[in-house]
């Protein structure tokens, strides 16, 4: 018989093939930045996990090997992972693209492949994984905002609806306000981008709808990019958001919350009715719909918030520029779908019209990232 400790090595030492796989198929991705003749010098590496202690990654020139950290790949989430690669990518590139054989580790010629590359520089040895960054970091004099944000958040668990529909509000005018002033300084600021949501080979019409929600009222800059999907070892797509910490952490937030809140209206929605994945498309989308107009109606009534920013958007400059350089070729596309069911789409818009962000929610299963750690 097979004992356990052979089971349990069996099923590592499989989901280590299929990350090394999935680490492949990231770093081909990857090149789609690089002109043709920096392609044409870049070499399919071999690719090792280790059991580092001192550093996430490093790239091997002798062995033409790049190396991640095990700890970091089966402890962190994927675009964390994919940051590392990405920086020891561009040691790679520095090497046999831009020829740094003679310069330092970090020296200008690696700096130059970072930024060909879409790579962060300082992703490698102490420097802790984009998901501690963002979400276990202590708040710093310029986090005022988030923690303000949060009290309003829990202020709005309220079993009173006008008063959690109050501080829902304040909160939302203080992001408003909040970027505002950025814009008002113009004020040279870093931004930083990750995934909200899993991998996934298939997104449904709500995921895109939840999508435009966060970077019209939420001042984030969204995208849909290619990423390895761990599950089914194949390449699919996820949600990208960008933007300042700040604004990282609360649209993150924003989209674990509708996510989760869909699934429990739906859950009750549909108890006894049997109502097949579409129907809950169409109660999903009712849902964000729903909360978007409830939203705007907020604007609405806020005659100097009009004035100063518009109805909803407030585009930045510097935000526009970082999205344009980090994603140089877009495309965009239209999908059609299944005819919708209008009657459970107005159900789905009259939940979310009451819909109240609030910090009450909490599920470790859906992430390694816990909704509350986020604000």
């Amino acid at each position: 018989m097979v004992s356990e400790r052979h089971k349990t090595t069996a099923i590592q030492e499989a989901l280590e093939r299929r990350i090394l796989h999935g680490l492949a198929w990231e770093w081909k991705t990857a090149l789609w930045v690089l002109g043709p003749s920096h392609k044409r010098l870049m070499r399919v590496p071999l690719f090792s996990l280790r059991d580092t202690t001192k550093r996430l990654g490093y790239w091997s020139r002798e062995r033409r090997e790049i190396c991640l950290s095990r700890n970091l790949v089966l402890n962190h989430p994927w675009d964390a992972v994919r940051e590392v690669l990405l920086h020891e990518m561009a040691h790679q590139f520095a090497e046999e693209a831009l020829g740094a054989y003679k310069e330092p580790p970090h020296g200008p010629k690696f700096l130059r492949a970072c930024h060909l590359l879409r790579a962060n520089p300082k992703a490698s040895g102490t420097y802790r994984p984009l998901d501690e960054r963002l979400f276990h970091e202590l708040p710093s004099p310029e986090d005022k905002i988030m923690v303000r944000v949060k009290k309003l958040m829990a202020l709005a668990e309220s079993k009173n609806q006008h008063e959690a529909e109050l501080a829902m509000a304040k909160a939302h005018e203080l992001i408003g306000k909040y970027n505002l002033e950025l814009l008002a300084h113009s004020e040279d600021r870093n931004f930083t981008s990750l995934f909200v949501g899993k991998p996934a080979l298939r997104r449904f019409r709500e995921d895109y709808h939840l999508a435009c929600l966060l970077q019209d009222f939420y001042f984030v800059y969204g995208l849909w990019v290619p990423a390895y999907v761990l599950e089914k070892g194949k390449m699919g797509r996820v949600l990208e958001i960008s933007g300042t910490l700040q604004n990282t952490k609360i649209a993150s937030y924003i989209h674990d919350f509708v996510q989760y809140y869909v699934d429990c209206q739906w859950e009750t929605y549909n108890e006894g009715k049997a109502l097949n994945r579409y129907r809950k498309t169409d109660f999903a989308v009712g849902i964000i719909e729903g909360f978007r107009f409830k939203l705007k109606q907020q604007l609405k009534g806020k005659k100097q918030v009009i004035e100063e920013r518009g109805l909803i958007k407030l585009e930045d400059p510097l935000l526009l520029a970082y999205a344009a350089h980090r994603y140089p070729h877009t495309t965009s596309f239209k999908r059609g779908g299944p005819s919708q069911d209008d009657d459970i789409l107005r159900d789905g818009m009259k939940v979310g019209k009451n819909m109240v962000i609030s910090k009450g929610i909490t599920e470790k299963a859906r992430s390694k990232r816990l909704l509350l750690e986020k604000l």
